[in-house]
């Protein structure tokens, strides 16, 4: 059976956002993290989608969504999705967010409990955790959080390079440093030298003195929703750095994990049939 992708805009939290939307059902929607877009689903919604109905948004910032001056808090980005689907007229979600996308679902989660049926945070290590437990080896794997934020440097030394930038983040940050190539990473490169492609993704990160702050708030309240933290094993950020079970245990009150052998950052591009099985499994009776 072949699964109909389309595209589609619509204006919502004062913004163009474009976003996938396939199949039928319950609806399960699928946040992007960085430096991608929502292209990184691309063996997810054809699998999802032949028993929910899948959205997948590119964020503020990202892809065809269009990349303003601010707004980029997760509690901003989080109404975004929120605006998103009243749209859409859907009251009620399965969440899955990757890396920045995972920052934006758990904002979402807590913001927005009654939203949330379950929700799957993938490789990621939350914003208030990484602030929390920084130190020298910490900022040698996330120098990127460092240098992303200063500003305009960033946008003024990958400009033109983009195709090196993210060489060399792919290549770091994959089990098999070359599992992100030829026509993949050509769509990952020609997404960045859209104009304010690289200021949106920087501005994401330039926004993480309000999400900790908004973080630490609510930090005692833990996620009440089914929820599955899926990782890596063998990123050196995450799985290889954190007690992800631990972190995850922090965070959430009915929590599952899976790690991921023979992945790194991206295990839904790197290891997309066990990612699928997973999330099918943990999406199991969701009726919407």
């Amino acid at each position: 059976m072949s699964i109909d992708i389309k595209h589609h805009t619509v204006q919502a939290n004062g913004i163009r956002q474009h976003y996938l939307d396939a199949g039928k059902g319950a609806p399960v929607v699928l946040l992007h993290g960085f430096p991608e877009t929502n292209f990184a689903w691309r063996f997810q919604i054809p699998e999802l989608a032949r028993h929910y109905r899948v959205i997948a948004p590119d964020l503020r910032g990202y892809g065809e969504t269009d990349k303003p001056a601010g707004g980029y808090d997760k509690r901003n980005m989080a109404r975004d999705l929120l605006e998103l689907l009243r749209t859409l007229d859907i009251e009620k979600i399965a969440l899955v967010g990757h890396d920045r996308g995972a920052r934006v679902a758990t904002r979402f989660a807590k913001d927005y409990p009654e939203l949330v049926d379950r929700l799957v945070v993938m490789d990621n290590v939350p914003t208030r955790i990484v602030a929390r437990e920084f130190s020298p080896a910490v900022a040698k794997s996330y120098w990127f959080f460092i240098f992303n934020q200063v500003p305009d440097l960033p946008e003024a030394l990958i400009s033109g390079r983009e195709d090196l930038w993210l060489r060399h983040l792919f290549s770091d940050w994959c089990y098999n440093p070359l599992a992100i190539d030829g026509k993949a990473f050509d769509t990952y490169v020609q997404a960045y030298r859209r104009p304010g492609a690289l200021r949106g993704a920087m501005s994401d990160y330039r926004a993480i003195n309000e999400d900790v702050e908004q973080d630490n708030v609510d930090a005692d309240i833990k996620i009440a929703c089914p929820t599955l933290a899926l990782w890596g094993e063998d990123f050196h950020a995450v799985g290889k750095m954190f007690d992800m079970a631990k972190i995850w245990s922090e965070m959430a009150s009915d929590l599952r994990t899976a790690p991921i052998a023979q992945a790194g950052h991206l295990p839904q591009e790197e290891q997309p049939e066990r990612v699928n099985e997973a999330l099918l499994d943990f999406l199991l009776g969701w009726k919407g």
